[in-house]
């Protein structure tokens, strides 16, 4: 049996590879929102931070978009 490194982004399995930061799962993943603030599992990353964040493997992390409205 191959094992597959995964992270869950928003209830979805996405593959992980070792040295993941939060931008370059954002890079991988080709959304077209953007994103300010991260759950790593319980912890909350902000966008300064994304470049230096690891994203571990077999974590549940939640991308929260920016909302605007009126």
């Amino acid at each position: 049996m191959i094992h597959v490194d995964v992270i869950h982004v928003n209830g979805k399995a996405v593959p992980w590879h070792g040295e993941m930061a939060v931008t370059t799962l954002i890079r991988t993943l080709r959304e077209a929102y953007i994103y300010p603030v991260v759950r790593i599992d319980n912890k909350i990353i902000s966008r300064p931070l994304f470049d230096q964040t690891a994203v571990p493997d077999g974590t549940r992390d939640f991308l929260i978009p920016l909302v605007a409205g009126g």
